[in-house]
């Protein structure tokens, strides 16, 4: 690919940081075991093409023979000694990645790994070249057959067994704490981790690449500062150059015009109006629309109007105020279990249910509290977990919980989150309520020397991948169609099974 020339200088003392540990990516070798090197950031703002050069880098490791850590199996017998971890803080942010071409998965996806039944065991190590293709009670030729093509297509263990007709829940058997360290590790959303998660993975990986975007907000509880902050000077490198590829982009045009010290909001919201009047991708929306927050949030800054808005979307859709109907977006607050369950935690983790995923309520489970959820962006996206739903109300001391287990995940309804909670998440198109924002431009606020309402608005402008609306007004239009859970299932080939962790899970 052809570089910036910022880019061409990050890339070089990528390539050096990676000779130190052994590998060089421009000859496409591997030259030594090599040593830890020290971590390195690699920072720049929407569209100064961080993705690009972090998808060129794995391209080149892959390339050299280093061998891709994909989180969902890995083998006990001749594995590579060099491997590459594409890792993100959430199922979302490593989709995306995905989506691009990248094999990423989740920091918590690789801190543990899976236990295997030892039937299918002999079919991932058949499948990634360790074994002899195997003889499998219950599965016939035909299956295997059906796992080898999808494994070709997709490269991923849990896919190819479902191809078979095998749930996760089939050969997953439970999780361990990863045993053997990772090699070089490339951490994308780095601006998403707090001081422990940064520990967490120095102590993992020998080496170290963090990409991320110093104009979003800092983590909570972070004090305004981000983990590559503590870096010294001379291991940050800066993309401070827009990539031609995102010239034109009218959302990252106007993400990038809130670096001007002279833009306030009034002028801000003066440049979306004349970007919306001459591009379709920006739109000056009078009201939220109530259809596409199903699937998509709506960004608000303050949390009353976040409950607000909930509470206009559910009764919008007539949603019951003692039930959920499903197709109901969801969005996980945590997972409440004792000590004694950490076996359970692990799994719910590496499966995704990490605090801020995203689910979509799918139906009540088979137990009481269980709910089926589907889990966007993961590799295995259906789950039941005994669940406690919270859904607030304005003027309510109390949440009403439609569903309530003793113990397990924690869920807040999803139509409209936090700016905050939308880090490392992107849609389409996105639905940015701007009366929060002019109410933080009003409060004064600053965070990291920068007001707070230009991170805000930074951060849920660059969560819109195609279309941005940009709402004016405290109202809501009425859903053009009813909720629903029909647009979530996969295609799957004729004779086979959805790849499901559909068993109550926890």
């Amino acid at each position: 690919m052809e570089f910036s020339d910022d880019q061409a200088a990050a890339f070089a003392r990528i390539a050096a940081t990676l000779r130190g540990a052994g590998v060089d990516i421009e000859a496409g070798a591997i030259l030594s075991e090599g040593g830890p090197q020290k971590a390195l950031a690699v920072l720049g703002r929407a569209g100064s093409g961080k993705t690009m050069l972090l998808a060129d880098v794995v391209a080149r490791l892959i390339g050299a023979g280093l061998e891709p850590v994909s989180g969902d199996y890995e083998a006990r017998r001749g594995r590579s000694r060099r491997s590459v971890a594409v890792l993100a803080p959430t199922n979302k942010a490593a989709s995306v990645l995905r989506g691009r071409g990248v094999p990423a998965t989740t920091l918590h996806r690789v801190l543990y790994t899976p236990l295997y039944h030892p039937d299918y065991e002999a079919i991932a190590e058949w499948l990634t070249g360790k074994g002899l293709r195997p003889k499998v009670e219950g599965l016939t030729e035909a299956a295997l057959d059906r796992a080898e093509a999808s494994y070709k297509v997709h490269l991923s263990i849990p896919g190819a067994l479902a191809a078979a007709g095998l749930r996760g829940s089939d050969f997953i058997k439970g999780w361990k704490r990863r045993e053997e360290p990772l090699d070089i590790g490339l951490i994308d959303e780095a601006s998403m981790l707090d001081a422990k998660q940064l520990d967490d993975l120095a102590s993992l990986c020998r080496t170290l690449i963090l990409f991320g975007d110093p104009a979003q907000l800092a983590p909570v509880g972070g004090g305004g500062a981000m983990v590559f902050d503590t870096l010294p000077e001379e291991r940050r490198l800066t993309l401070a150059r827009v990539h031609r590829q995102a010239e034109g982009n009218p959302i990252i045009d106007l993400a990038n015009a809130l670096g001007d010290p002279a833009i306030d909001f009034a002028r801000f919201e003066r440049l979306v109006q004349a970007t919306a009047a001459r591009d379709p991708r920006v739109v000056i929306a009078p009201r939220v629309d109530a259809t596409a927050m199903a699937r998509a949030p709506a960004l608000v800054w303050r949390n009353a109007t976040r409950v607000r808005l909930i509470d206009a979307f559910r009764r919008a859709h007539g949603a019951p105020a003692d039930a959920l109907l499903p197709g109901e977006p969801l969005i996980c607050d945590g997972i409440e279990l004792p000590l004694k369950h950490r076996r359970k935690r692990i799994d719910l983790e590496a499966r995704g249910l990490i605090k801020g995923a995203q689910a979509i309520y799918l139906g009540p489970g088979r137990q009481t509290g269980f709910a089926r959820l589907w889990l966007p962006g993961a590799e295995e996206p259906q789950i039941g977990v005994a669940s406690i739903i919270q859904i607030e109300s304005p003027g309510a001391e109390e949440p009403f919980i439609p569903t309530a287990a003793n113990m397990g995940a924690v869920f807040l309804h999803g139509a409209a989150v936090t700016i905050h909670k939308a880090q490392g998440s992107q849609w389409p198109e996105v639905q940015v309520f701007a009366p929060d924002l002019w109410a933080a431009a009003q409060s004064g606020r600053e965070e990291a020397g920068a007001p707070l309402w230009k991170r805000l608005a930074y951060v849920a402008i660059t969560r819109a991948e195609e279309r941005l609306a940009w709402v004016t007004r405290y109202a809501l239009a009425r859903p053009t169609e009813p909720l629903g859970t029909g647009d979530l299932r996969r295609p799957v080939a004729p004779g086979t099974l959805a790849l499901s962790g559909g068993e109550d899970q926890a």
